[in-house]
């Protein structure tokens, strides 16, 4: 049985004909293209409310040889790294009318990097996120195979290349910001538990602990520094090692808040009060850490903005291959921002409130 009464489509010719413009027009509209009058645009969109038209992403990827859709590669999300990450790559996504198309790495084996890579490309996306932590030489397949992708790949959260397009946090600047806030309040033995060696972003993190020591005449050794996973456990076991080893430790730069967290309660258990006599920077910035007791002194990495930036930067690397346009590679880093609360206190203030 056919039903007569059956709702018809509503299309953007119907649109373009109510509203009195061309088509065009109407697409420029839907699409948000800049180059429309003010009064244009508010005729054009109150006829779509009116109509209820809803636009065919079938209809404008057939129309443009796009499927807007986005490849997003990435590793282990149990880390809140990448999927804080992912949250800003999704919304500025849908945001610009793209859809994702996730695929998430168990292993660095070649053979799996060029499943993931052909999967996607055999779903037609028309760029890739590739997410992935740098991690050693997890990225070597870059020089191989890069070149031979058909469509723009941006990298998030990977060494500066020449000839590569990149948006990562820039964790070394983070590194020196955290302890020279502890230099500024006094501190002059500072101890580092620093994320896995052979993450980039510990790795950068660290040097910019050790360089900023080393620039005002500080010596470290291998007794400041104990290396931790990321996790709360590994943030635990690395600050009981390090106070044994670096007893004399007033100030710790630890390399993200979830392994700080460990280390403010194994202060409290072992009654080194904080931050009178030691005094506690984390990174990250997770919201968690304003409530943490004491409150976590911390460099905070807006990785919203990071997903967001990525996405920003792909689309417009597919838009300007579309339009035959050249593409300039480039590295940006994103400036992390130092947040200060109670895990921090400089010592002559400490100094007078003890004898007050």
């Amino acid at each position: 049985m056919i039903l007569s009464d059956r709702r018809k489509r509503v299309t953007i010719k119907d649109v373009a004909q109510a509203a009195g413009v061309s088509t065009q027009t109407v697409s420029r509209v839907i699409n948000k293209f800049s180059y429309v009058s003010g009064e244009t645009r508010q005729r054009v969109e109150a006829v779509v409310d009116q109509l209820g038209y809803h636009p065919s992403t079938l209809a404008r990827s057939l129309s443009q040889q796009r499927s807007y859709t986005l490849g997003i590669v990435t590793y282990d999300l149990k880390y809140i790294g990448p999927s804080r990450t992912l949250n800003g790559i999704a919304d500025k996504a849908d945001e610009l009318g793209y859809m994702l198309l996730m695929k998430e790495l168990d292993n660095f084996d070649p053979s799996r990097i060029d499943e993931v890579i052909d999967s996607l490309l055999a779903r037609q996306v028309d760029g890739v996120l590739w997410a992935v932590p740098e991690i050693s030489d997890n990225h070597t397949w870059v020089d191989e195979r890069l070149e031979n992708i058909p469509v723009p790949v941006l990298f998030v959260a990977m060494q500066p290349r020449k000839g590569i397009t990149s948006v990562s946090t820039d964790n070394y600047q983070g590194g020196i910001m955290a302890t020279q806030h502890l230099l500024d309040c006094g501190r002059k033995r500072i101890g580092h538990i620093s994320g896995p060696m052979g993450w980039w972003e510990a790795d950068e993190r660290k040097r910019g602990w050790q360089e900023t020591l080393s620039s005002v005449g500080i010596e470290i050794s291998d007794q400041h520094c104990v290396e931790g996973n990321w996790s709360p456990a590994s943030g635990e076991q690395a600050f009981n090692e390090l106070i044994e080893s670096f007893p004399d430790m007033d100030g710790v730069f630890v390399a993200n808040d979830q392994m700080s967290l460990s280390v403010l309660r194994e202060a409290s258990r072992r009654g080194i009060c904080v931050p009178n006599q030691l005094a506690v920077v984390g990174f990250d910035g997770i919201p968690e850490s304003a409530y943490f007791y004491p409150s976590l002194t911390t460099v905070s990495q807006d990785l919203q903005l990071l997903g967001e930036e990525a996405v920003q930067n792909v689309v417009q690397m597919i838009q300007a291959r579309q339009s035959n346009q050249s593409i300039i590679a480039q590295s940006r880093f994103i400036k992390p921002t130092l947040v200060v609360r109670e895990s921090t206190k400089p010592i002559s203030i400490i100094s007078k409130s003890v004898q007050s």
